[in-house]
């Protein structure tokens, strides 16, 4: 069985962060693992400005920030393409292309992130063409495969990510008929509304939930219900965004386990979770003495 002394579970900007803050404390004994084939996390997908000013005093785009935490942690442990099936008694049982294999750590960094909740968890009705999809798959389509999966959608959600979503499009693009949001004002702050009224032309509708979707291959339309009125808008395509879920499925309570980043407490920027993933590593070096 290998043994290290940290082992850090996720290579976003949170894991990227603490292996590169672990080693500058003279750590040496870390190992990144990210199921992904690439690290940088989220922001690969992210194809647009705002990335880096939290972390680094720079702006990018998603790329170029995922980019620049690959480079910050370069000579280091980071293993791509392993995932961690379960953890237990300080011993990680991670698969990779070889197999499963176990590695024991003295502590644990759990570094997971989020993930949008998809639309079988919201209690949208009507029928499931392809045209439906969560911020994270536009932005692949988008970004990773440069295709435009549609060219009038709906958005559904008005957090931050939802704002981004209206950037992706923007890209390729794609005209949003709308964002709605049940609530009676935007999730994400002032002045979010105003620019993606008047700088991106999105009508942005409060007190107004989905219903149903109509379509067989494609979305066709979408009855939505908006302050009690019912309405059938003509579209050809559904964003859900945001309502974001941790990804726990490896939470366990042991003393070994620390968390940063978005897989604990509210939803955080890229740069946040650097920030936290570096203040992790400070209290797990301090641990080790």
């Amino acid at each position: 069985m290998e043994r290290r002394d940290v082992v850090i579970v996720g290579g976003g900007p949170a894991g990227l962060a603490a292996a590169r803050r672990l080693a500058d404390l003279g750590v040496v004994s870390v190992t990144v693992l990210e199921r992904e084939q690439e690290a940088g996390g989220i922001p690969r997908h992210c194809g647009h400005a705002g990335f880096g000013w939290e972390s680094h005093r720079r702006i990018w785009t998603g790329p170029e920030y995922a980019a620049a935490l690959r480079r910050d942690v370069e000579g280091l442990d980071v293993r791509t393409g392993h995932t961690v099936l379960g953890i237990g008694d300080g011993v990680l049982r991670v698969q990779n292309r070889d197999g499963i294999v176990e590695i024991a750590a003295k502590q644990i960094l759990l570094a997971t992130g989020t993930r949008e909740t998809p639309r079988s968890a919201r209690l949208i009705g009507g029928s499931r063409p392809k045209s439906v999809m969560n911020t994270g798959a536009l932005q692949a389509h988008v970004y990773m495969h440069n295709y435009k999966p549609f060219g009038r959608p709906l958005i559904v959600g008005t957090e931050l990510v939802s704002f981004s979503a209206i950037l992706t499009c923007r890209h390729v693009g794609i005209r949003p008929v709308a964002m709605i949001e049940e609530n009676a004002s935007t999730t994400a702050p002032w002045p979010g509304d105003l620019v993606a009224r008047l700088v991106f032309g999105v009508p942005v509708w409060t007190h107004s939930r989905l219903l149903t979707i109509e379509g067989r291959e494609q979305v066709e339309a979408v009855e939505i219900l908006r302050g009690g009125r019912r309405m059938r808008i003509a579209c050809d395509g559904v964003i859900v965004t945001g309502l974001f879920v941790p990804e726990t499925s490896l939470l366990v309570t042991s003393p070994e386990v620390v968390l940063a980043g978005n897989v604990h407490g509210a939803v955080k920027t890229s740069g946040r979770c650097w920030r936290e993933g570096s203040v992790a590593a400070q209290k797990i070096a301090w641990s080790l003495k």
